[in-house]
């Protein structure tokens, strides 16, 4: 009977834990979702915002080859998080006086919170998933794939109000909003035919500095709440933490350093990497160009948010059908058809010319690419934990790296070359 009653209170344990992780980082989320959509387009000047975005994944970058490990054993992965999500609050406060003396510093230092905060929550998921499993003998893996799927699926709803806040905001008594240039103009600039460098000036009309003030204060406001929910209600892993056998969590300085770095000799690392790389080309040209090429050039900046909000619902609605795809269909197909119909929307934005009241299609390829992108992010996030049970600290952090340097590859050269 105590046994019972032990097992029941500590799976209730996990998923209150669960699910404060996921709210809190749902919150973050709306704020940092609705910032970064918007860089290409509010801060398009000399191509601003797109290089505070390849500040950020650089930051990236540098965080995932030396801060994960070493974080996480010095502060545990709850207050690694706590601590990861106010490192984005200056990026989000500098908004409100872009330049590249702000943005770009805010950026890079956001970055270096990315990777611990990414990697803990990984961790933090996987600790729970074995102590479920080894209560109740059902396969870790399993577990966790249903942890990811939840949490992915609650996290995408930060796309629909971060975005919503944006727009509501911006699209309210604002003639900024809408785009500024001739409609037999749009087929000719706008689409694969937009060059930043030359077209966003005329393209992407600067936005009013209250409506700038206004949405940065609601998501400061946002990424404050979660960093609170998380320091008063997650609970501490320590125990969990310091009994784990992976070999990253028994090292520390520079041998934590070497176990991130080793790990590229594993041969299904090295298989999954292109993957992670590919990954982040994607999440730069949707976040990036889709957003000011095709939809801020075409029909306006104050449409941003709306095509991304069916984005977010469709991501967090193919998030939780995903785990009832794999059980008909298997990993494989699925990935397989997610990277079939990511191919055949390139194909489609390349020879498309879009115009002024081509909405319905932006909506059509915003829903697409959230299923595509719900695939990959939970299936590739499970994969890992799966492949890589008891080194998950090295294993996301090369996650991380090569899908930041997809990232960076693609924003480096954005102002200078046609989407």
């Amino acid at each position: 009977m105590f046994e019972h009653t032990f097992k029941w209170n500590e799976k209730w344990r996990i998923m209150k834990n669960v699910g404060v992780i996921t709210m809190a980082f749902m919150l973050h989320f709306t704020a940092y979702a609705g910032t970064s959509n918007l860089q290409s387009s509010i801060n398009a000047e000399a191509g601003l915002g797109t290089a505070s975005l390849a500040a950020v994944y650089a930051g990236v970058v540098l965080s995932n080859i030396f801060l994960p490990a070493a974080v996480i054993k010095w502060l545990g992965t709850k207050w690694a998080v706590c601590l990861s999500l106010i490192t984005y609050m200056p990026f989000i406060a500098c908004q409100i006086y872009p330049s590249f003396y702000t943005l770009v510093p805010a950026g890079l230092l956001l970055g270096l919170g990315a990777g611990p905060l990414w990697c803990a929550k990984c961790t933090y998921l996987s600790l729970y998933a074995e102590t479920h499993s080894s209560l109740f003998q059902i396969p870790a893996g399993i577990l966790l794939q249903r942890f990811l799927g939840f949490f992915f699926m609650i996290l995408q709803m930060s796309q629909i109000f971060g975005n919503l806040i944006s727009s509501v905001v911006l699209s309210t008594g604002n003639t900024a909003s809408v785009t500024s240039i001739n409609a037999s103009m749009i087929p000719q600039i706008c689409g694969a035919n937009f060059l930043p460098d030359a077209d966003a000036a005329k393209a992407l009309p600067t936005q009013p500095t209250e409506k700038i003030f206004m949405i940065t204060s609601v998501y400061l406001a946002c990424m404050a709440g979660a960093a609170l929910i998380v320091a008063c209600f997650l609970d501490s892993q320590k125990s969990n933490e310091s009994c784990r056998k992976g070999a990253s969590t028994k090292l520390s300085g520079f041998a934590l350093l070497a176990v991130t770095l080793k790990h590229l000799k594993e041969p299904n690392q090295l298989l999954i990497l292109t993957i992670n790389v590919y990954n982040g080309l994607n999440l730069a040209f949707f976040g990036a160009d889709f957003t000011a090429s095709f939809v801020s050039c075409a029909v306006g900046t104050g449409f941003v948010g709306y095509v991304m909000m069916l984005f977010g619902l469709s991501n967090a609605v193919c998030c939780f059908m995903t785990g009832y795809l794999i059980k008909l269909f298997g990993r494989l197909p699925l990935m397989l058809s997610a990277m079939l119909v990511h191919g055949g929307i390139y194909l489609t934005m390349l020879l498309w010319q879009p115009h002024a009241g081509d909405y319905y299609k932006m909506f059509i390829i915003s829903a697409l690419w959230g299923f595509c992108d719900s695939v990959w992010t939970v299936q590739i996030n499970a994969y890992y934990g799966v492949l890589f049970c008891g080194k998950e600290e090295a294993a996301f952090a090369n996650f991380r790296l090569w899908e930041a340097c997809g990232f960076t590859t693609r924003v480096a050269d954005y102002s200078s070359v046609l989407t």
